[in-house]
């Protein structure tokens, strides 16, 4: 045992290092180094001078108040956390525009956001216009059949789009014996670790599929470490679940399942085609370049517009449904977007000058962590450059992306992963935990805070699990 804590401290080191290496900032210290924007195509590949590790602050404090102002000054926070993200995301673009004179990444960044939201709004909007009602008993194994549903379903529909759809109905099964940890489980197997098998599943993968890994390798070399996963969450859940006996009644149920809002499904396959209406994947597909969004944006953004001009009222009003959800991530997630630009920055290039080094062990790791609290799609970039690095294959190129998928599976492997397991960690870790969490409160849900999340069921749930992943699968590998 001995042995193996002293084999692991050895694997590791280096993960440490990357991240201590953010808040050493005379280890960054602006010497006309460069980094390259690594979330642009091969043929528009920008250097620009390395910000200061001073400039990771507004991203902390933003972080930090998104922690604490439901908790401390709830009121203060619900009227001002607009202004609050977007003054910092200030001085973060600020910084790049007058000290940095880099409007590239600052561009790259607002096209990123642009696509984000309008997936996530799309979703959320067409989904709002779907019934479900499931008129039967809430027990355990139902809970439990519905979370293996929104599993599956999250790799054909997306997290996001199999969040948005069952959330709803999920509560309303549960109305009269609904829990914090109901909804919390639900973005662990829904909302996240669900969608590790298609490109469609996470947008990390989906980048990963644009830059020449095959559509169908997720799901053949990902499958045997999803299914474990996702059952021994699902196990976790139904014998806690088994313990709430609340909301005992004597209704009887008629065990139907009534769906409502079908033209809504429409406007759902509309979304889902219109995410590969992308000239990285479709040649024949203009860009609009230089504008910060294209087909893919405006064919999203149209369809918020009409589905919910052509959604049944009855059917909004049964669901609740109103914008503030939307709104508040919108707001939130355009400050974490902002100002996390130079913590991404920071960790390209130390994932560059260390990637010879890290063994497939610390590559899991890095990504897993960092995705908990970053942007999982560019963290996976930038560790998938990093392991191309150390073996002499380019990112740029989708022959050698190809091959290196071939040759070195268990290293891809294991930062796909990471990227999509562990955005589960936090409520900003992926975009629909956010949102999941939103619509809750809004139904009436007292949901933990940030910290309460990490602290009661993050960490003492999905570590050990995680943990479990990493010894079975890559403890010992490359």
């Amino acid at each position: 045992m001995l042995i193996k804590v002293v084999k692991m401290k050895k694997n590791t080191v280096t993960l440490f290092l990357l991240i201590l290496m953010l808040i050493n900032s005379n280890l960054f210290a602006n010497d006309g180094l460069t980094v390259s924007n690594q979330v642009e195509q091969a043929s528009e590949v920008v250097s620009h001078a390395l910000p200061p590790a001073y400039m990771v602050i507004p991203f902390v404090l933003l972080l930090l108040a998104i922690a604490t102002g439901p908790i401390f000054y709830h009121h203060f926070w619900e009227k001002n956390y607009p202004k609050i993200a977007i003054a910092l995301g200030a001085i973060t673009v600020l910084y790049y525009l007058v000290v940095l004179h880099d409007t590239h990444s600052l561009l790259h960044t607002l096209a990123e956001y642009l696509s984000f939201i309008a997936l996530l709004a799309s979703l959320f909007i067409a989904s709002g216009g779907i019934l479900i009602k499931v008129d039967r008993k809430a027990t355990p194994m139902l809970n439990v059949v519905i979370l293996a549903i929104g599993a599956v379903i999250a790799n054909v529909i997306g997290t996001t789009g199999a969040s948005m759809l069952l959330i709803r109905p999920f509560m309303k099964i549960n109305k009269d014996r609904i829990k914090p940890y109901h909804i919390i489980f639900f973005i662990f197997v829904v909302s996240n670790i669900g969608g590790a098998l298609t490109p469609i599943g996470d947008p990390p993968l989906f980048l990963g599929f644009l830059r020449g890994i095959e559509f169908f390798w997720f799901i053949k070399n990902v499958s045997h470490v999803w299914f474990p996963t996702v059952l021994l969450v699902i196990l976790i859940f139904y014998f806690i679940d088994l313990r709430n006996k609340d909301g005992e009644s004597s209704q009887t149920y008629s065990n139907k399942i009534e769906f409502k809002g079908l033209k809504n499904v429409g406007y759902l396959i509309v979304i889902l085609i219109s995410v590969f209406i992308d000239p990285g994947v479709m040649s024949w597909v203009p860009s609009l370049a230089p504008l910060p969004f294209g087909i893919r944006e405006i064919i999203m953004f149209s369809v918020c517009y009409l589905a919910y001009k052509g959604s049944d009222e009855k059917i909004l009003k049964a669901n609740e449904f109103d914008f503030e959800p939307i709104k508040e991530v919108a707001y939130l997630f355009i400050g974490i977007f902002a100002t996390m630009i130079p913590a991404l920055q920071l960790i390209a290039h130390e994932a560059k000058i260390l990637g010879d080094q890290i063994s497939v062990s610390s590559f899991y790791w890095a990504t897993g962590i960092l995705s908990g609290f970053l942007d999982n799609a560019p963290t996976y970039l930038n560790f998938l450059s990093a392991e191309l690095g150390k073996f002499g294959f380019d990112v740029n190129v989708k022959d050698q992306v190809h091959q290196f998928s071939l040759e070195y599976p268990i290293y891809l492997e294991a930062i796909s992963v990471a990227a999509v397991f562990f955005g589960a960690m936090t409520y900003i870790g992926n975009g629909p935990n956010f949102m999941v969490k939103s619509i809750s409160e809004r139904a009436g849900v007292k949901m933990p805070s940030f910290f309460a999340y990490l602290i009661k069921y993050s960490i003492p749930v999905l570590i050990p699990i995680f943990t479990i992943v990493w010894l079975v699968f890559y403890y010992g590998k490359g």
